[in-house]
C-alpha cells in the first residue's frame, strides 16, 4: 500500500519528537551530571581552620571540584597531604604571612570586576579596593606590614603579545605607594622613561624598604632592585620574570623564557653575593608561576593539571640542577609558607 504524504509528514514529525526528547534527556542528565560535581563533599579529610593554624601550615587555594572549589584553605606543614582546612573566603590568588592575608578576587556577572582584599588572623575582611584587570600575583612582607598586587590591564596572560599590567604596593593599614609604573626606573646604569613600561611579580625583603620585581621594556625583561623610600627600580639581571626571594635572603628564584616561537619557561636560582645562577632543568614542563621557598633548598609552584580544566596541583622541587619534582599539594593552587601562630 502507497504511503500517503500526511503519513509521511506524521512519522517524520514522530522521529522528531522523540529525537528531540531524547536531546532533552541527555542535556537534563548533563546538566545534572554537572550540578552534583559542582556540589560535591570534599574528597580529601577535613579539619577546622583552628586545629592547623597553631603549628607551621601552608595556606593556598584549593582547587578540587566540588563545593569547597577556590577557598582557601590550610593543611599542617608537617603533613601537606594530609587533613585539609578550608576557610568560607574565596580567592583567584592568596597569600599569607604575620596575620595579614591578600586575596584577588573576580566577581563575573554581567559586568565582571575584579578586586583586592586585606583580611585578617581570623580570616575577616579589613579593607577592599578595586584592580584595574585580570588577577596575576601578590605578595605580603614577612612582617605583614607591606601588601602588592599585579592585574593584567589588558591581555590574559604573560605568553600573549601586548599584555599590559598595573602592580601596586600598599602598606597595610596605611597608605598606597602607588603604582610601580610611577617609579623612577633605572636600566644599565641610566634613567630611562620608556612609554611600555611593565612590572609585576614582586617579592619583599626583610627590611620593608627593598623588594624585587619584574621589570619589562623595550621587548626585554629584567629582574629588578626596588627601593621604596628613593621610588626607585633598578635593573640587575637580564630574561628574569616573576622573582621570589629565599627566607634568608641570600637567593632570588625566577622563571626564564628559554626561548622558541612561544614563551617556555624554566625555573632558575640565582645566588645574590655570587651571580651564580643554576636552572632547575630536572622540571621540564612549562612552569609560569612565581614560585614559593619552601625553606632555603626548596621551592613550590603550581602546575594545571592536564585534562582537568581548572584543576592544579602544588609541586616541590630542590634547587638543584637535576632535581626531580615531586606533587606537595594536590589539586592546589597559590601557597604560601606560614610559620608562625595566627599567620
Amino acid at each position: 500500500m502507497a504511503v500517503t504524504g500526511s503519513a509521511r509528514l506524521t512519522t517524520f514529525i514522530g522521529l522528531t519528537t522523540v529525537l528531540v526528547i531524547g536531546a532533552g534527556l541527555c542535556v537534563v542528565v548533563a546538566v545534572n551530571r554537572a550540578s552534583a560535581r559542582a556540589d560535591a563533599a570534599p574528597k580529601v579529610a577535613v579539619a577546622r581552620v583552628s586545629s592547623l593554624e597553631g603549628a607551621p601550615h601552608v595556606v593556598f587555594r584549593n582547587t578540587e571540584i566540588g563545593s569547597r572549589y577556590g577557598l582557601v584553605s590550610i593543611v599542617s606543614l608537617a603533613d601537606p597531604r594530609g587533613p585539609r582546612a578550608f576557610t568560607d573566603v574565596a580567592c583567584d590568588r592568596v597569600y599569607a604571612a604575620a596575620g595579614t592575608a591578600s586575596c584577588l578576587r573576580t566577581k563575573r556577572g554581567l559586568a565582571t570586576t575584579f578586586k583586592a582584599v586585606q583580611l585578617d588572623a581570623e580570616w575577616d575582611e579589613v579593607e577592599s579596593w578595586g584592580l584595574p584587570g585580570i588577577p596575576s600575583r601578590t605578595r605580603v612582607s614577612a612582617d605583614g606590614t607591606l601588601l602588592a598586587t599585579t592585574s593584567f590591564v589588558t591581555g590574559h596572560t604573560y605568553m600573549q603579545v601586548g599584555f599590559s599590567t598595573a602592580t601596586d604596593i600598599r602598606e597595610v593599614g596605611g597608605r598606597d605607594l602607588g603604582n610601580l609604573e610611577q617609579f623612577r626606573l633605572v636600566v644599565d646604569g641610566r634613567t630611562v622613561r620608556p612609554s611600555d613600561r611593565n612590572i609585576w611579580g614582586v617579592t619583599f625583603a626583610r627590611d620593608d624598604d627593598t623588594f624585587y620585581a619584574t621589570v619589562a621594556t623595550g621587548g626585554t625583561t629584567y629582574l629588578a632592585r626596588g627601593d621604596l623610600s628613593a621610588r626607585t627600580l633598578t635593573t640587575l639581571r637580564k630574561g628574569a620574570e616573576c622573582p621570589s626571594l629565599s627566607p634568608d635572603g641570600s637567593q632570588i628564584a625566577f622563571k626564564h623564557d628559554v626561548g622558541g616561537s612561544a614563551p617556555y619557561w624554566q625555573m632558575v636560582v640565582l645566588d645574590l653575593a655570587s651571580g651564580r645562577a643554576v636552572t632547575l632543568d630536572g622540571e621540564t614542563r612549562n612552569v609560569d608561576d612565581q614560585v614559593e621557598w619552601l625553606d632555603d633548598d626548596s621551592l613550590l609552584y603550581g602546575l594545571p593539571r592536564e585534562g582537568e580544566t581548572g584543576v592544579s596541583d602544588i609541586w616541590r622541587i630542590r634547587t638543584t640542577s637535576g632535581a626531580k619534582p615531586s606533587i606537595f599539594i594536590e589539586q592546589a593552587w597559590s601557597p604560601s609558607i606560614v610559620r608562625s601562630a595566627g599567620r
